[in-house]
C-alpha cells in the first residue's frame, strides 16, 4: 500500500499535531502553583458584601482626606512641645545655676524679680525643679505679664520674658486652636471627633481583607508591587496604633470648647461645696480655677479643677494650717508647703483680691511631677492661715482621674520611656498619614494626559449603594457622643448622595 492510499486519522483528542499542541512538547505542568496575593483588591465575596467594602472604603476615604492635614498638625506640633518641654522648658525653667550651700528666702528672690519689672505685682513662685535649676516668678503690670528666672542662691535675675513667650506656647497654641481661636478648636475638635470613624472604618477594611486579627498585626511578606507596601505599612502600623490614638483624641477632646467645656467637663467638675461653699447666685459665684490659675489662657490646672469655683478666704471655715503666731507672708508659706509634703517643684499662687487665697499647687500637666498620682492642689485663707481645701487625686472621680492619666500620658510626662514612645507615636502617625496620600496618588492613573485622568479627579472609593447598617450605626454613635462629629457626617452624606450628581465640577472630582 502506498503512503497515499494510507487512510488519514483524527488527532487525539480533537487537538492539531502541531509543535504547540505535541505533548511532548509541552513542559510538565507544576503540581502546586499558589498565585501571591493581591492585598490592593478586597478577597473575593458576593456582590453585596463588596458594595458594602465599596462604601465603607468611601466614608474611610472621606475623612481621611479631612482628618490627615490635622493629624499632621497635631503630630508635628506635640514634637516640638515635647522638644522644648525636655530642653528648655515652657518657660524656661530648665536654665542652670551652680548649687550653693545656701537658698536665700524666696521673698528676697522675689524682691530682684519685682525690682527687674517696674510697677509689677507678683502673681506666683515656681520652685526650681532641681537643685540646678532657677526659680520662677511671674510679675503682673500694665504691660502684661513676664517670667524672671532667679538664681535661687544668690537671687540674681538669670533672665525675663514675657510670660508664655516661649516657642512652646506657639507650638501649643498650634496644637489647641491652629492659632485662629474658636475655628481652630472647633476644627481640631471635629477632626478628632471623626478620628473614631476613621478607626472603625480601617479595622473593618483591613479585616476584611486579612480575615484574622494576628494577620492584621503582622505586615505582609509577600508584597508584590509598590502600592501593596504602602497599604501594608498603613493598615498595619494604623492597626498597632489605634487604640492609643482614640486614647490621645478622646484626652484631647476633653479639653475641647463643645465636647470637653459644654458637655464631660461640665458634668465632670470637682465639687466646690466640699470645702464649705454653698449654692451662691451666678453673679457672687467666685471665679473658677481655669480663670484664676491658667495664665494667658494656657491650660495649667489640672481638668477636674478647671470650672470649680475657688474657695474664698474671710470666712470660719478651714482646718489646722499655718501657725497663728506666724506671719502669713510668701516666707511662711513656703515653709508650710515644704512642712506639709510639697517636694521638688511646685506652685505657689498669691491671693488676688480682698477674698483671694493662697494657691499651692503640684501637678504632671504643669510639669511639676512626672506622675498623675501625686496631683496635689492646696488652697489657704488669707488671713486665718487655715487650709481650706487638699485635693489630691484619689479625692478625683472617675472620670477625673482618667482625665489626669490620660494627660500625663498624652504629653509623654512619666519618665524617658513615655518621652519616647510619644515622639515614635508622633512619627508614626505622620507615617500613616503619608502613606495614606501615597495610595490615594498611586491608585490615580499614571498618564496625565489621558481621558481617564480627566475624568478621575480626586479618584475616591467606588459609590455602590446605600450606608450598611452597620456603619450607619457607627456614624449614628460618633455623632450622639461628639456633637461636631454631625455636622462633618451631615455633609458628606449630603455631598455624596445629593450634590455630587448634580453639580458637575463634584461629579469630576469625587465620582
Amino acid at each position: 500500500m502506498s503512503p497515499s492510499n494510507i487512510p488519514s486519522h483524527p488527532p487525539l483528542h480533537g487537538l492539531a499535531d502541531t509543535p504547540a499542541n505535541n505533548p511532548l512538547n509541552k513542559s510538565p505542568a507544576p503540581l502546586h502553583t499558589t498565585a501571591k496575593p493581591n492585598i490592593n483588591k478586597p478577597a473575593k465575596g458576593d456582590g453585596k458584601n463588596n458594595k458594602k467594602y465599596a462604601t465603607i472604603w468611601r466614608w474611610h476615604f472621606y475623612a481621611g482626606m479631612f482628618i490627615a492635614p490635622f493629624l499632621l498638625i497635631l503630630s508635628l506640633s506635640a514634637l516640638g512641645m515635647l522638644f522644648m518641654a525636655n530642653t528648655v522648658g515652657p518657660n524656661n525653667e530648665l536654665l542652670t545655676v551652680s548649687k550653693q550651700d545656701t537658698i536665700t528666702p524666696v521673698s528676697v528672690q522675689a524682691h530682684s524679680a519685682l525690682s527687674a519689672v517696674p510697677d509689677g505685682t507678683l502673681k506666683q513662685y515656681i520652685a526650681p525643679k532641681s537643685d540646678h535649676n532657677v526659680a520662677l516668678f511671674r510679675v503682673g503690670s500694665e504691660t502684661g505679664q513676664t517670667m524672671v528666672a532667679v538664681d535661687p542662691y544668690s537671687a540674681k535675675v538669670i533672665k525675663i520674658a514675657p510670660s508664655d513667650s516661649n516657642l512652646y506656647h506657639t507650638f501649643d497654641n498650634i496644637h489647641s486652636d491652629l492659632l485662629i481661636g474658636k475655628v481652630g478648636d472647633y476644627l481640631l475638635e471635629t477632626a478628632a471627633s471623626l478620628t473614631t470613624l476613621l478607626v472603625l472604618t480601617g479595622w473593618y477594611l483591613w479585616w476584611y481583607r486579612r480575615k484574622s486579627i494576628k494577620a492584621m498585626l503582622i505586615p505582609d511578606a509577600k508584597l508584590n508591587n509598590k502600592r501593596s507596601t504602602f497599604v501594608t505599612i498603613h493598615a498595619t502600623l494604623g492597626t498597632w496604633l489605634s487604640v492609643l490614638l482614640l486614647l490621645f483624641c478622646v484626652s484631647g477632646m476633653a479639653w475641647a470648647g463643645i465636647w470637653g467645656g459644654k458637655v464631660v467637663q461640665a458634668w465632670s467638675q470637682f465639687p466646690a461645696g466640699k470645702w464649705g461653699n454653698g449654692p451662691m447666685p451666678a453673679s457672687t459665684l467666685p471665679p473658677t480655677h481655669g480663670e484664676a490659675l491658667n495664665s494667658s489662657g494656657i491650660k495649667e490646672v489640672p481638668w477636674i479643677l478647671e470650672l470649680t469655683p475657688m474657695p474664698t478666704s474671710g470666712s470660719t471655715l478651714g482646718e489646722k494650717g499655718i501657725d497663728p503666731s506666724l506671719p502669713i507672708t510668701l516666707d511662711t508659706v513656703d515653709r508650710f508647703a515644704r512642712d506639709s509634703g510639697f517636694e521638688g517643684r511646685y506652685q505657689l499662687n498669691l491671693p488676688q483680691g480682698e477674698t483671694g487665697v493662697w494657691t499651692l499647687s503640684q501637678d504632671s500637666m504643669s510639669y511639676d511631677t512626672p506622675s498623675p498620682m501625686a496631683d496635689r492642689t492646696m488652697h489657704i485663707d488669707r488671713y486665718s492661715g487655715k487650709v481650706l481645701a487638699d485635693i489630691r487625686f484619689e479625692d478625683y472621680n472617675a472620670f477625673g482621674k482618667f482625665m489626669a492619666a490620660g494627660n500625663a500620658i498624652h504629653m509623654g510626662t512619666l519618665g524617658l520611656w513615655s518621652l519616647m514612645a510619644n515622639v515614635l507615636f508622633c512619627l508614626s502617625v505622620i507615617t500613616i498619614c503619608i502613606s495614606g496620600y501615597v495610595m490615594w496618588w498611586q491608585r490615580r492613573p499614571s498618564k496625565l494626559n489621558t481621558a481617564a485622568t480627566q475624568k478621575s479627579g480626586l479618584n475616591p472609593p467606588p459609590s455602590k449603594g446605600d450606608i450598611p447598617w452597620g456603619l450607619a450605626i457607627i456614624l449614628l454613635i460618633v455623632s450622639v457622643i461628639f456633637p461636631t462629629a454631625i455636622i462633618a457626617i451631615v455633609a458628606i452624606a449630603v455631598l455624596d448622595f445629593v450634590i455630587i450628581g448634580r453639580v458637575p465640577v463634584l461629579k469630576r472630582l469625587l465620582k
